[in-house]
C-alpha cells in the first residue's frame, strides 16, 4: 500500500504544481520592484517640471496688502515740511504678462519636454534591463533545476553501482577497492548535489525577491525558454542603434542642451512684458491708483554671468553630442561579441550533443564490460563521468547562449 501511496502523491504534487511562465515573472516584478516605482514618480515629477515651465507664458496675477499700525506721513505747509504718525493700509492687484522676450521662455519650456521625454525613456530602459535580469534568473532555474535531476540520476547510478560492486565483492569477482571507490564517488555525488540545489534555491530566492512574491521549490517552469534560435539579419546593428533607450536618451540630451543655449543667449536682449495695477490706500487720504503699461528690461551688464551661463550649455550640448558616438561605440562592440557569442554557442552545442551521445554509448559498452570482469572501475567511473560533463555543459551552452539572445533584445528595447 506504501508502494502505491507515496508515487501517487508525487504524481498528484506534480499536477498541483502552480506554472510559473517567464511573462508572468516580468509581469510580476515590474508592478512591484521598488525602482520602477520611483521612476514613475520622477516621471510625474518631470510633467510638473514642464508645466511649472509654461506658466512663465501665463499672466501672473497677485494680490497684495498691507497695515501700517503706525506711520510719519510727510507734507507740506506754508513752504515748511510737517510730520504726523497715522495707521495706513493699503491693497490692491497687479498683473503682469510676458510680452516677448527673444524665445527664452519658449526654449526653456521645450526644454523641460526633453527632460519629460528623458524621464519616460530611463523608465522604460530600466523596464527592458529589469525583464532581461528576470529572464536570467528564471533560465538559471531551468538549468539548475535539470542540473539538480542529472546530479539525482548520476547519484542514483553511483549508488547502484556500488551496491553492484558489493555484491561481487561477496562472489569473489571484485576487490574491496572497487567498492570503497564506488562509496567514495557515491559521496562525491551527493555533495555535487547538494551544490546544485543550492544554486537552484539561490536563483529561485532572487527571482522570489525581484518578484515580491514566494516561489515554490515544486514550481512548475518552462523548460523550452532555453531552445529558442536567433538568426542575425543584416540590418540588426540599425534595428539596435534606432531602438536603444540609451541612444533616444543623449538625442534628447542633446535636444535638451541645444534649447537651454539658445535660452541662455536670449537673455543678452532682455524682454519685454505688459504689467497693470490697481491698488486702494487708505491713509491721511483715501484714493486708488492704477497703472498700466509695458515694461523693457534689457541687462546692460551682468559680470559675465549671462555669457558664461551660455558658455557653459554650449559646452553640455557638445559633450552630450561625443557621449552619443561613445555609447554607439559600445553598443556595436557589445553587438558584435554578442552575435559571435551565438555563433560560437551554437556550435558548442552541436558538439556537446554528439559528446553526449557518444559518452551515453561508452558508458553503455563498459557496463557491460565491467560485469563481465572486462572493464575496471576506474573506467566505468571515467564513463559516467564524461556522460555527467557532457550534459551539464550541454545545459551551460544553452543557458549562455539564451542570456546572448536575451541581451540582444535588451538592447533594442525590448521588454
Amino acid at each position: 500500500m506504501k508502494k502505491i501511496f507515496l508515487p501517487s502523491l508525487f504524481f498528484f504534487s506534480i499536477l498541483n504544481a502552480e506554472l510559473l511562465t517567464v511573462q508572468e515573472s516580468i509581469d510580476a516584478t515590474l508592478q512591484n520592484y521598488p525602482d520602477v516605482k520611483s521612476l514613475q514618480m520622477k516621471m510625474k515629477q518631470s510633467k510638473l517640471s514642464h508645466r511649472s515651465a509654461t506658466a512663465d507664458y501665463l499672466p501672473q496675477i497677485n494680490l497684495s496688502g498691507q497695515y501700517n499700525v503706525t506711520q510719519t506721513y510727510v507734507f507740506p505747509v506754508n513752504g515748511a515740511f510737517h510730520t504726523q504718525d497715522d495707521t495706513g493700509w493699503n491693497a490692491g492687484v497687479n498683473v503682469k504678462q510676458k510680452v516677448w522676450d527673444f524665445s527664452k521662455t519658449t526654449s526653456e519650456i521645450a526644454a523641460s519636454k526633453k527632460d519629460e521625454d528623458i524621464s519616460q525613456l530611463s523608465l522604460m530602459d530600466f523596464k527592458a534591463l529589469l525583464a532581461f535580469k528576470v529572464k536570467s534568473f528564471y533560465k538559471l532555474m531551468v538549468v539548475q533545476r535539470e542540473a539538480v535531476n542529472v546530479r539525482k540520476k548520476d547519484l542514483e547510478a553511483k549508488k547502484a553501482y556500488y551496491a553492484q560492486a558489493q555484491a561481487l565483492v561477496k562472489q569473489g569477482l571484485k576487490t574491496t577497492a572497487d567498492a570503497s571507490r564506488f562509496l567514495s564517488a557515491v559521496y562525491n555525488a551527493e555533495d555535487n548535489l547538494a551544490i546544485a540545489q543550492a544554486s537552484f534555491n539561490k536563483a529561485r530566492n532572487s527571482l522570489s525577491l525581484y518578484m515580491d512574491k514566494k516561489i515554490d521549490e515544486n514550481v512548475t517552469l518552462e523548460t523550452n525558454v532555453l531552445q529558442e534560435n536567433f538568426n542575425a539579419d543584416a540590418n540588426v546593428e540599425d534595428e539596435v542603434l534606432a531602438s536603444s533607450y540609451t541612444l533616444k536618451i543623449e538625442n534628447k540630451n542633446i535636444e535638451k542642451n541645444l534649447l537651454l543655449h539658445k535660452s541662455a543667449k536670449a537673455e543678452h536682449y532682455g524682454s519685454i512684458d505688459a504689467i497693470a495695477s490697481y491698488n486702494h490706500f487708505d491713509t491721511l487720504n483715501v484714493y486708488d491708483a492704477t497703472t498700466a503699461g509695458v515694461v523693457l528690461n534689457i541687462p546692460l551688464y551682468s559680470g559675465g554671468r549671462v555669457s558664461a551661463e551660455a558658455q557653459k550649455v554650449e559646452i553640455s550640448a557638445q559633450i552630450s553630442k561625443e557621449q552619443k558616438r561613445s555609447r554607439e561605440l559600445a553598443l556595436r562592440e557589445e553587438l558584435s561579441n554578442l552575435l559571435l557569442d551565438i555563433k560560437r554557442y551554437n556550435k558548442t552545442i552541436s558538439a556537446k550533443k554528439a559528446q553526449f551521445d557518444s559518452a551515453q554509448e561508452a558508458k553503455q559498452v563498459l557496463d557491460g564490460r565491467y560485469k563481465e570482469g572486462l572493464a575496471t572501475y576506474i573506467e566505468v567511473l571515467d564513463a559516467t563521468s564524461q556522460v555527467l560533463n557532457a550534459k551539464l555543459s550541454l545545459l551551460e551552452a544553452y543557458y549562455l547562449r539564451a542570456l546572448s539572445i536575451d541581451r540582444i533584445q535588451y538592447l533594442k528595447g525590448k521588454i
